[in-house]
């Protein structure tokens, strides 16, 4: 089911002041910067190896990430792993009584399928799962 880990996601403050660490210190490229109204943040992609680290900088006012933040502040936010097929993945999750965010995928700014395990139902831990779609 799980092909590899896509990302993981950290939550910052501020994306600019981030990257001078991640970009700037420690030399990771940044290969794509977007906004994903959807889940209400504007995001940095730098890929090291067959994964990526994904910072997450929520717009002001309301959303997931934010509500993260007012919690737990900056840090790690999610898991991301690679599923050949979405669909399937979630439906063997729900039989197996992992507790799910979405039931069924939705799809990102670039046009790839997601869908969040809930963190109760992985120990504490959000998880996205990701499905390429060409």
């Amino acid at each position: 089911m799980i092909k590899r880990i896509d990302h993981i996601g950290i939550a910052v403050n501020n994306l600019d002041e981030a990257l001078k660490v991640y970009r700037d210190a420690l030399g990771l490229a940044v290969t794509h910067v977007a906004d994903e109204p959807e889940q209400k943040v504007k995001v940095a992609f730098l890929p090291r190896g067959e994964s990526e680290i994904e910072l997450l900088e929520p717009y002001p006012g309301d959303g997931p990430v934010r509500k993260f933040m007012e919690k737990r502040g900056e840090g790690i936010h999610h898991l991301c792993l690679e599923v050949d097929d979405i669909e399937a993945a979630l439906a063997q999750l729900a039989a197996q009584g992992v507790q799910l965010i979405d039931t069924t995928p939705r799809l990102n700014s670039r046009g790839q399928k997601i869908a969040f395990i809930h963190p109760k139902g992985a120990h504490g831990v959000l998880i996205e799962l990701y499905q390429y779609v060409q």
